[in-house]
């Protein structure tokens, strides 16, 4: 985070509160044991919102990474080994939630037709 940034505490609380509107929003999807399977589409459509959020914030993750090499800035390395990490982990999660969607898609299969 820059030191603009750092000066804004409501940057801080939006980032917050975006994570736990996508952590809020995929809920359904780590205990998928607990859907209602009557409200399935419902609860896909609230799944592909919170991982178009995760998908941004993976983007933004990678802009922040490539950015400062782009324009000859140096990147503290550390800073940029976190950074990768995290991009991975944000990945690796997205990964499992799409699995997750498409588990909970095709238990639905057999109700008929899911949109």
């Amino acid at each position: 985070m820059s030191k603009t940034a750092r000066n804004k505490p409501w940057v801080t609380a939006l980032t917050l509160a975006c994570w736990a509107l996508a952590a809020w929003l995929l809920y359904p999807l780590i205990n998928l044991d607990r859907v209602d399977m009557s409200n399935v589409k419902a609860t896909l459509y609230r799944s592909a919102l919170g991982l178009t959020l995760l998908i941004i914030f993976c983007g933004k993750t990678l802009f922040d990474l490539i950015y400062p090499w782009v324009h000859s800035k140096k990147l503290p390395r550390l800073n940029a080994a976190l950074l990768i990490l995290y991009a991975i982990g944000l990945s690796g999660g997205i990964v499992f939630m799409i699995i997750r969607m498409a588990a909970l898609a095709m238990k639905n299969r057999s109700g008929g037709f899911l949109f």
